[in-house]
C-alpha cells in the first residue's frame, strides 16, 4: 500500500515515461526465467543433492534468444545479438504500452523494478565473490604449468596465473565482491553497492577485452544493471555536490502490510539462506577438497618432472633437439593422473575462458586450457600387467597411448610402445629435483637473495 501522507506525487516528463517503459520491458526480458529452457535445466538438477555448480549454473542464467554452438554448455548469454533481439521485443512493446496507457507517473513500478534488479545483480556478484574467497577460479599453476613457456599459453591463461599465484588478493577480490553484493540487500546503501560494482566489473569486462576473455558479455550485463541502480542517485548527486544547488530527496517510499511485510522478510530471508550462507558452505566445502579445476583423484605415478634422456624411434636413438616434432624433450607428472609431454609439436589450443564448475573429473580441462607447447594425457597404470595408457586430452580425436612400463629404480621409468603411427618407442624417463623461482621466493621471501 501507498501512504499519501509521505508521498508527494510528480507527474513524469514524456520522455522519461517512455524511456521507463522501454526499460521495465528490457530488463524483465533479460532477467526473469520465462523461456522453457531454464525450466529444463532446473529439471535435471538433484535437489536433494544440491551442489556448488547447480548454485552457480542458476545465479548466472541470462536469458538465451540466439542458438549457438555451445548454447547447449552454458546457462548465460553468449553474443550480444541476444540483446538486440530482447531491445527490439521492449522497443514493441513500449511503443503499444504508450499507446494504450496514460498514466502520468510510474513510481511503483519503478520501485518494484528496482527490487528485480538489486537482487539479479547481487546474486550475480556473490556467486563470483565466493569463487574468489575461497581461491577456486583461479588456482595456483599446475607443475606442467610451471615448465611452460610464457609466450606458449594464452593471454587469458597468463592472466588467470597471474591471479592464482596471488591468492590472498584473490581472496580480497572476493570480499569485494560478497561485500558489494550483501549492500544491495539494503535500500539505503544500493547507491554505494552500485558503485562499487561499477568500478569493480567494469575492471573484469576490460580485463576480458584485453586478454580476450569469455565473460565479456556477461560483465557487461551486470555493468548495466549495476548502471541502472546508479542512476537513480546520480542526478540528484550531481546537482549536490557538482552544481552546489539544493537536490531534492525522494520522496516516495512503500509501506508494507504486516501480511507483506513478513512475506517480504521470508523471501529476503530465503535469498540470503540459499545464496549466501549454503552458497558459501558449499564453496568452501569445494575448496576443502581440493577446488574444481584440477583433477581429485591421485596418480599412482611419483609427481615430478623427468627429463628424456633416450629416445629410440624404429631403432633408432634420436639425440635431444628442442625442434623435432616426434622427439620427447621432457614429460611432467601431476598429483592427479595427469601427464604432460613436451615436443616440437604445437597442439591445438584448447579454449576454455568461460567459467564452468566441473564436477566430473574427466571434464575439468584447466590444467590444458590456454596452452599449445605439451601434449595432455590422461593416465591408467596397470600394476599387474605393467600396462601404461595414455588417453589425449588437447585433441581427443588422437587415438590411444599404449605402452610397457618398467621402473629401473625410484627415479628412472623406461616406456616401451608405439605412437599414434605405429612406429615403435623407446623412452627413458629420469626425474630431476628441479626448482621453481616461484616456490623457492615463497620459502626464502621476497627479499632473500635466490640461486637456482
Amino acid at each position: 500500500m501507498i501512504d499519501n501522507s509521505i508521498y508527494e506525487q510528480r507527474d513524469w516528463k514524456g520522455y522519461e515515461r517512455i524511456l521507463f517503459r522501454f526499460l521495465f520491458a528490457y530488463f524483465l526480458l533479460q532477467i526473469v526465467p520465462v523461456d522453457w529452457k531454464f525450466y529444463e535445466r532446473l529439471s535435471q538438477i538433484n535437489w536433494l543433492q544440491l551442489g556448488l555448480a547447480d548454485l552457480f549454473n542458476i545465479s548466472r542464467y541470462t536469458r538465451q534468444i540466439v542458438e549457438t554452438p555451445t548454447s547447449a554448455d552454458f546457462w548465460g548469454i553468449h553474443t550480444f545479438a541476444d540483446w538486440g533481439v530482447m531491445a527490439v521485443i521492449a522497443f514493441i512493446v513500449a511503443a503499444v504500452w504508450s499507446f494504450v496507457d496514460k498514466r502520468k507517473e510510474y513510481d511503483r513500478l519503478y520501485y518494484i523494478l528496482r527490487v528485480i534488479v538489486r537482487y539479479r545483480l547481487a546474486i550475480g556478484v556473490i556467486a563470483y565473490g565466493f569463487l574468489k574467497l575461497f581461491p577456486l577460479q583461479s588456482p595456483y599453476p599446475a607443475l606442467s604449468t610451471l615448465n611452460t613457456n610464457y609466450g606458449d599459453l594464452s593471454a587469458w591463461k597468463i592472466f588467470s596465473l597471474s591471479l592464482g599465484i596471488a591468492p590472498s588478493f584473490e581472496v580480497f577480490l572476493g570480499s569485494v565482491e560478497i561485500l558489494a553484493g550483501l549492500l544491495l540487500l539494503n535500500r539505503k546503501t544500493v547507491f554505494l553497492a552500485s558503485f562499487i560494482i561499477l568500478c569493480f566489473t567494469g575492471n573484469v569486462f576490460l580485463s576480458n577485452l584485453a586478454y580476450e576473455g569469455g565473460e565479456t558479455v556477461y560483465s557487461l550485463y551486470l555493468i548495466q544493471l549495476a548502471l541502472f541502480l546508479l542512476w537513480y542517485d546520480a542526478p540528484r548527486l550531481f546537482t549536490l555536490l557538482s552544481l552546489e544547488k539544493p537536490a531534492h530527496p525522494n520522496k516516495f517510499k512503500w509501506v508494507y502490510t504486516k501480511r507483506q511485510y513478513q512475506v517480504r522478510l521470508l523471501l529476503k530471508g530465503l535469498f540470503v539462506f540459499t545464496f549466501v550462507i549454503f552458497y558459501g558452505a558449499k564453496a568452501y566445502s569445494v575448496y576443502r577438497q581440493g577446488g574444481y579445476q584440477y583433477p581429485l583423484a591421485k596418480g599412482p605415478l611419483q609427481e615430478g618432472f623427468y627429463e628424456v634422456t633416450h629416445f629410440v624411434y624404429n631403432g633408432d636413438s634420436i639425440a635431444f633437439s628442442n625442434s623435432n616434432r616426434l622427439r620427447w624433450q621432457n614429460v611432467v607428472i601431476e598429483k592427479w593422473p595427469t601427464l604432460s609431454i613436451k615436443t616440437g609439436k604445437y597442439s591445438a589450443s584448447h579454449s576454455s575462458n568461460v567459467e564452468i564448475i566441473h564436477t566430473a573429473d574427466t571434464a575439468r580441462d584447466y590444467e590444458y586450457s590456454g596452452t599449445t607447447a605439451r601434449q595432455y594425457y590422461r593416465y591408467q597404470l596397470d600394476t599387474n600387467t605393467h600396462k601404461l595408457v595414455l588417453k589425449t586430452l588437447n585433441d581427443k580425436r588422437e587415438p590411444d597411448l599404449s605402452f610397457t612400463f618398467n621402473r629401473r629404480d625410484d627415479r628412472t621409468i623406461t616406456l616401451t610402445g608405439r605412437n599414434t603411427t605405429g612406429d615403435s618407442l623407446y623412452v627413458v624417463l629420469q626425474q630431476v629435483d628441479k626448482k621453481y623461482l616461484l616456490e623457492e621466493a615463497k620459502k626464502a621471501g621476497r627479499r632473500s637473495r635466490l640461486v637456482l
